[in-house]
């Protein structure tokens, strides 16, 4: 989807004006809290798009008076042109939701002081501008436990969208949870290329269980639900969701989800901004927090061993505890 056919909700991009009552020469005062986001990708990914847009939502009906609009953009001129055009229509703040949206807030940050920029990924700070860290890595590697203990064959999957490294730290987490509990397991990594093309992705999705893999972890977001499709399809193997619960996209065949709770990340993030207490920093968010977290499926709670669920459950308290270190080879999202 082009920037001119963008989704824009309540305000579009435009500047709002509180126009006075008839006949009254004083305006009527209107609080004005606007937040935009701009995605990547589709917001009906059922994913890190989909999520976003529920977080916007979130803040839409939590903050009285807040105004929101959302744009999905493609290119890097895409995403200062509009970033630019909120900075100028007086946004207070602007998400976008990515790691790849970095250069582009540091660069039109500092032309709108009074608009603050935050990237869901990143390390990049300013003046104004500002960077949320999930710890995507944490649950990964929850999921890796289970896929190590549930694999038959030996062989486990991961596919992406794009190789940046948030999504590499998440695959080299699920690979070392799922070596922890099974050493010999090998694991296939691929990408796809983009983040949009659902064939693609059931064309990976195919390809690695050709070569025997029976476990697949997706993160790929739109792209992603074509490795739902292949692993539905063929009957004999599991995919796990990510960045936001798809248990219930083919619930016959997920194990589970590594979730971001977007929609409570951005509420943190809002408030602060609205209250005037927002302090530019890389936010960190993780499992002691609850934005991120392995979800099972129901339908599987009595389907994975014991064993594996007692170990999962064994290491997520040892993470929440802060006791448990990952290796090092992992990171943020």
């Amino acid at each position: 989807m082009k920037t001119g056919r963008s989704m824009v909700l309540n305000i579009g991009v435009g500047i709002l004006l509180a126009c006075a009552s008839k006949g009254d020469s004083t305006p009527n005062p209107v609080k004005s809290f606007k937040v935009a986001l701009l995605t990547p990708g589709p917001i009906s990914d059922q994913s890190w798009n989909g999520s976003a847009y529920a977080g916007l939502m979130r803040i839409k009906d939590s903050i009285a008076g807040a105004q929101v609009s959302h744009i999905q953009t493609k290119t890097p001129a895409e995403f200062e042109e509009n970033f630019r055009q909120y900075g100028a229509a007086g946004y207070s703040l602007v998400i976008g939701h990515g790691f790849e949206f970095q250069d582009a807030a540091t660069r039109v940050g500092p032309e709108f002081p009074k608009t603050i920029y935050i990237t869901t990924g990143g390390n990049t700070v300013g003046a104004n501008v500002a960077a949320m860290s999930f710890s995507f890595d944490e649950p990964s590697y929850l999921a890796g436990i289970v896929a190590g203990s549930m694999t038959k064959s030996g062989m486990i999957g991961c596919i992406g969208g794009t190789e940046i490294p948030p999504v590499k730290a998440a695959f080299d987490a699920f690979t070392a949870g799922a070596k922890s509990v099974n050493p010999k397991v090998k694991v296939l990594v691929s990408y796809i290329g983009n983040w949009e093309d659902a064939s693609a992705g059931k064309e990976q999705a195919l390809a690695q269980l050709g070569r025997g893999a029976d476990v697949i972890f997706q993160d790929a977001d739109a792209a992603g639900l074509g490795a739902f499709q292949a692993v539905r399809e063929a009957k004999h193997a599991y995919v796990i969701g990510s960045n936001a619960d798809q248990n219930a996209v083919a619930s016959e065949v997920t194990l589970g989800s590594v979730v971001i709770d977007l929609p409570h990340a951005f509420m943190v993030i809002a408030r602060e901004v609205d209250g005037g207490q927002f302090k530019p920093r890389i936010v960190k968010l993780d499992m002691r927090l609850d934005v991120v977290r392995w979800t099972v499926n129901p339908a599987f709670a009595t389907k994975i061993p014991a064993a594996t669920m007692h170990a999962v459950d064994s290491v997520r308290t040892q993470m929440l505890s802060g006791k448990f270190a990952l290796p090092a080879a992992t990171g943020s999202k």
